[in-house]
């Protein structure tokens, strides 16, 4: 059973995502292979809300809430991609599965994509499912290495905090 997390420690871990957000955004920025749009709830929500009495808006504000949180759109044009961001300690099996059957329920194809303590990771949500969880390293077809290091530095950085 899960036991009720208290108002600082609901607070750390949405610290930790929105860290693990900026970290994927800008590290995804630095290579220059996709145009990064903010995808999310949390960007696009703020605008809907104000016109939220609207019956037809309601219903379009529902599937937004379970959007993954960013769009990357290659550079021709040729390939987006749907994904998800989330800041993990380790990589557990049964919530990356479950994660991922979720993010399919509305949004098939989509990518999960985690940073951990030690590395990165992103795959397509089929696969995770497929693979019972299982995940691949961040592919430097996306990010090569060295960004990746340099990136899970900073992250580190503020993990001490």
């Amino acid at each position: 059973m899960l036991h009720p997390q208290t108002p600082l420690e609901f607070a750390r871990e949405l610290i930790k995502g929105r860290i693990a957000e900026t970290v994927f955004e800008q590290m995804i920025k630095h290579e220059e292979r996709f145009m990064v749009i903010p995808f999310g709830y949390e960007h696009t929500m703020p605008l809907l809300a104000q016109h939220q009495h609207h019956v037809q808006l309601k219903k379009v504000m529902n599937n937004i809430k379970d959007a993954p949180d960013f769009a990357l759109v290659s550079k021709d044009n040729s390939q987006v991609y749907l994904v998800e961001v989330k800041y993990r300690s380790a990589p557990n099996k049964d919530g990356m599965t479950q994660l991922a059957m979720r993010l399919l329920k509305r949004w098939d194809p989509s990518w999960l994509f985690i940073a951990t303590p030690q590395q990165f990771f992103c795959t397509t949500a089929h696969t995770i499912v497929n693979n019972h969880g299982h995940m691949d390293d961040l592919n430097e077809s996306w990010v090569n290495l060295n960004t990746q290091n340099e990136y899970l530095k900073l992250l580190g950085e503020f993990e001490k905090l």
